[in-house]
């Protein structure tokens, strides 16, 4: 038999297909496997590059499999399907994955540690309850305007207004709604207090974590920024540069030439979305405060704005905070800004 080089691997939620293949691409070896045998299937395996699609138990998998002593790599999806052949199924699937980690100008995705996904996981429970709770308010804000009554915008207006149309005999809401809108106070309590618990984390371990700490020396960096930054980028050794940073994050100009025409659209919002909003809510605080200072990177955002308006302005900032916060993550030091010549 030739030697296995190359696997590709699709991975499933208890069925998996492996194809194996050897120096020339050449299809080696074929095997469906159950979740209990992929670990001592490729134990046997002479240690190899395996290729996998960054979904789902992408990040558990591959690190299972570099303890084994193989080389993983995780390949995003929409670069997989270039390569696939014929009609889909599993083992074709998998074929494609084997040929494109074998690409030399392929892109790959960094595998993330225990934890980063511990950090990701704050994050995303967060703006779950964070969404859910803009839902309510919003559905509670119709339900009662039904009825003739409004109020102000803002939650915290809600959360003081709801109490007063429960007590207030008056004004035209039946027995029958008052229990209901009593009910929804309480989920939008509820909701609140999951905020609350979820913030106090982020906070506690940015507290605790050295990179975030060096983070939050960054002008627009806050705990929340931090660590969600900390949680995407790592280290940043997986990145050259900044601007692959801010490309990864969706912040670069859309290219869209021909014919040696360059063109440049806006930003290509490719990503993690909810990272590229945080950075430019960060910015969009530096932004407003930009005139009161004279140090160079206000000055700088200062000229932006009067030349391109405050919205471009605040995107051009929340590319360089991303450029910034990786080199202070790749070369484990602090922000220093430019001496004000």
């Amino acid at each position: 038999m030739d030697k296995i080089t190359t696997t590709g691997l699709d991975t499933a939620k208890n069925v998996f297909h492996a194809v194996c293949c050897d120096a020339r691409g050449k299809v080696v070896r074929r095997r469906m496997l159950k979740r209990k045998e992929v670990l001592e299937f490729f134990a046997r395996l002479e240690p190899g590059l395996i290729g996998l699609e960054a979904c789902a138990s992408a990040h558990h998998w591959a690190r299972q499999l570099t303890t084994l002593g193989h080389e993983v790599r995780l390949v995003p999806p929409q670069y997989v399907k270039a390569y696939l052949r014929g009609n889909k199924n599993d083992y074709n699937d998998a074929l494609a994955i084997s040929e494109a980690v074998t690409r030399p100008q392929m892109r790959f995705v960094a595998i993330k540690t225990a934890e980063q996904q511990d950090l990701q996981a704050l994050h995303r429970l967060r703006e779950r309850s964070v969404k859910m709770r803009t839902g309510l308010c919003n559905q509670i804000r119709a339900l009662v305007g039904e009825y003739g009554l409004v109020c102000a915008k803002g939650i915290s207006t809600l959360r003081r207004q709801i109490p007063q149309w429960l007590e207030d005999g008056e004004n035209g809401l039946s027995d029958v709604f008052r229990r209901l809108l009593s009910r929804s106070y309480q989920q939008l309590q509820t909701l609140d207090e999951d905020i609350d618990f979820y913030t106090r984390e982020l906070k506690r371990h940015s507290q605790q974590d050295d990179a975030c700490q060096r983070l939050q020396t960054i002008p627009g960096f806050g705990p929340i920024v931090a660590s969600a930054f900390h949680s995407h980028v790592g280290n940043g050794e997986n990145y050259r540069r900044g601007r692959d940073v801010s490309a990864s994050i969706g912040l670069v100009p859309r290219q869209h030439s021909s014919g040696g025409k360059d063109t440049l659209l806006g930003i290509s919002k490719r990503g993690n979305r909810q990272l590229r909003s945080l950075l430019v809510h960060g910015a969009r605080a530096v932004v407003s405060r930009a005139e009161k200072k004279d140090d160079p990177l206000s000055c700088w955002v200062s000229k932006i704005r009067a030349e391109r308006g405050v919205n471009k302005a605040t995107v051009a900032l929340a590319n360089k905070l991303a450029r910034i916060g990786w080199a202070v993550l790749a070369h484990n030091t602090v922000y220093r800004p430019v001496p004000q010549a």
